[in-house]
């Protein structure tokens, strides 16, 4: 082996240390959690991709690999989930409320194994501005797919173990960062379904003066389902979008 063989030899062994390292300091367990989280964390571990969205990643690998962080905390009106509103000069989903997120960097690792993980702590930081130390990963969901951008999205299941002030850091890229009872998101009177001009319809909350549709409402609408929380709501209650949405 010559000396830039061991060299490059060398390099790739500490690369690998360095990832297997990282992999090793995040986790995902459900120990210490509140009780009425455990409904959440089963839905997790037993639902399928199919359960929660008709758009699964493209068979060819094909899409921008992304994760979002859906945050469960406690308010003063008991169990909250954060969001946050996009600015509304961004090129994809502009002034659409959602969970924090974003495209996975190299830093963050395997996009198979821990790299959503990493993903979804780190955007949150840098969009809210929360301290991922207080956040306990408790599940992920399966990759789910936005066809309109072509995200192939990860969601990973957090709970707010201790809380930290949040904001919006970049306007530019967050208008606001809100949190929202569980108890509006399961009242029927928050609820109705958002019809595009497209003719694609969803579910739909209007919430803390926002209306929260697409990819965030179906994700949230599935998880109060399979949790068990949802409540029998009026779904032909319509919402119309414009074609700017």
């Amino acid at each position: 082996m010559t000396h830039a063989q061991r060299t490059r030899a060398a390099g790739d062994a500490a690369t690998a240390q360095a990832g297997a390292q990282q992999d090793s300091a995040i986790t995902v367990t459900t120990e210490g959690m509140p009780d009425w989280l455990g409904p959440v964390a089963e839905a997790a571990r037993t639902v399928r991709a199919r359960q929660l969205s008709r758009f699964l990643p493209p068979k060819s690998g094909e899409g921008r690999q992304s994760a979002v962080l859906v945050l469960f905390g406690e308010g003063e009106r008991g169990p909250e989930l954060l969001l946050m509103e996009r600015s509304g000069s961004l090129r994809s989903h502009a002034g659409q409320p959602s969970f924090p997120g974003g495209s996975l960097d190299p830093e963050d690792g395997d996009p198979a194994t821990t790299g959503p993980l990493r993903a979804a702590l780190r955007e949150a930081e840098e969009e809210t501005g929360l301290d991922p130390s207080g956040v306990q990963l408790f599940g992920v969901l399966p990759r789910l797919y936005i066809p309109v951008s072509g995200f192939v999205v990860t969601p990973v299941l957090g709970w707010w173990r201790v809380p930290s002030p949040v904001g919006a850091v970049d306007p530019a890229e967050t208008a606001r960062v809100f949190t929202v009872p569980v108890a509006d998101l399961t009242d029927p009177a928050n609820r109705a379904t958002a019809v595009h001009p497209s003719g694609h319809a969803g579910p739909a909350f209007l919430v803390e003066s926002a209306l929260v549709w697409g990819f965030t409402a179906g994700v949230i609408d599935r998880i109060m389902h399979y949790a068990g929380w949802e409540r029998p709501w009026d779904r032909a209650k319509q919402v119309p979008l414009d074609w700017r949405a």
